[in-house]
């Protein structure tokens, strides 16, 4: 590693009744609280669909949150858009 690249962070995190070692820049608390919102949407999909096995269970927790991203971001750039046209 060079001394100019930041060192990678291990965290160990529960979803879904597993554990997990996450690398990543981040810092550990936000690792955690990602996995914590991992976690309770896993948990609340599941609720609604026992029967998903965890494979679907992840997947459709994975759809839900590029879902929330795509819209977010979309958002985002009318923001900045609207934004720019003011400042014009």
């Amino acid at each position: 590693m060079g001394l100019s690249e930041p060192e990678k962070k291990r965290t160990t995190v529960d979803i879904y009744g597993q554990q997990y070692i996450i690398m990543g820049l981040e810092s550990s608390s936000h690792v955690r609280l990602v996995a914590s919102m991992v976690d309770d949407k896993m948990r609340e999909i599941s609720s609604r669909n026992p029967s998903l096995d965890t494979t679907k269970l992840a997947v459709l927790t994975a759809v839900n949150a590029v879902n929330d991203y795509i819209k977010l971001k979309d958002r985002l750039e009318r923001l900045e858009s609207e934004l720019k046209r003011v400042k014009d």
